[in-house]
C-alpha cells in the first residue's frame, strides 16, 4: 500500500473518530437537558423535619393498609405543618372535634394516617378526592359522589364557596390563598390537592 493511500485512510478514520465523539457529544448533552427538566432546581422543598418522621408514617401506613402512600402521607404532613409542632399531621379535629387536642406528634400521625385511610376508602381509591377530603373532611366525599363522581378543581371550589357561603359565622375563616379570593372560597384550602401532588413528586425525586 502506498504512503498516500495509508494516509487517506488515516484521515477517514480519524474523520470517523471525530465524527463520533461529536455524536455522543450531543447525546449526552441531551440526556442532561432532559434530567434537568425533570428536577428543576426550583421544585419545592421539603423539610428535614418531615423526612425525620417517614419511619413513623410507614409504621402506621402499614397498620391501615396504605403503604404505597407513604410519600402523599409525608407531603401533606409538610403541607399541614412542615413536619413542626406537636401536631404534625394537624389531625386534632378528627380525632376529637377540635383544635389542639393532639400534643403528641406519634398520636398525630397514628391518627392521621388512620384518618386518610377511611377517607381513601369512602372516596372508591380516588386519591385526589381523599386528599381534598383530608383538609375539607369527609362531607366533601358525598358532596362529590351526588355531583359529579369524582374530585376535580372545580368541584373543590364549588364546595368551598358553598360552605364559606352557608357557614354561620363567616370571620373563622380567613382565605389561605389570594387565588382564592376571587371565588369567595374560603372553606379550607382550594389548591390543597396541587401542593401535596407537588411535595410528593418531589419527595419521589430525592
Amino acid at each position: 500500500m502506498s504512503k498516500k493511500k495509508k494516509k487517506t485512510k488515516i484521515a477517514i478514520y480519524q474523520s470517523i473518530v471525530v465524527g463520533l465523539l461529536f455524536v455522543l457529544l450531543f447525546v449526552g448533552i441531551s440526556i442532561l437537558s432532559i434530567v434537568e427538566e425533570e428536577e428543576p432546581e426550583n421544585y419545592p422543598k421539603v423539610t428535614n423535619e418531615v423526612e425525620n418522621y417517614r419511619s413513623t408514617v410507614e409504621k402506621y401506613a402499614k397498620e391501615y393498609g396504605v403503604s404505597g402512600h407513604v410519600d402523599i402521607l409525608l407531603a401533606m404532613m409538610m403541607q399541614e405543618s412542615g413536619g413542626r409542632g406537636s401536631d404534625p399531621m394537624q389531625s386534632s379535629e378528627s380525632y376529637c372535634g377540635e383544635i389542639g387536642c393532639i400534643q403528641d406528634p406519634e398520636l398525630s400521625i397514628k391518627q392521621g394516617v388512620y384518618y386518610f385511610s377511611e377517607v381513601l376508602n369512602d372516596a372508591n381509591g380516588d386519591l385526589k378526592l381523599a386528599i381534598q377530603s383530608y383538609n375539607f373532611g369527609r362531607g366533601f366525599i358525598d358532596f362529590v359522589l351526588e355531583e359529579t363522581g369524582s374530585y376535580s378543581q372545580e368541584i373543590a371550589i364549588d364546595f368551598s364557596q358553598q360552605m364559606y357561603e352557608n357557614a354561620p359565622d363567616k370571620s373563622i375563616y380567613t382565605c389561605l390563598r389570594e387565588e382564592a379570593k376571587k371565588y369567595n372560597a374560603c372553606y379550607g384550602d382550594i389548591y390543597y390537592v396541587n401542593s401535596v401532588l407537588d411535595y410528593s413528586r418531589t419527595l419521589a425525586m430525592q
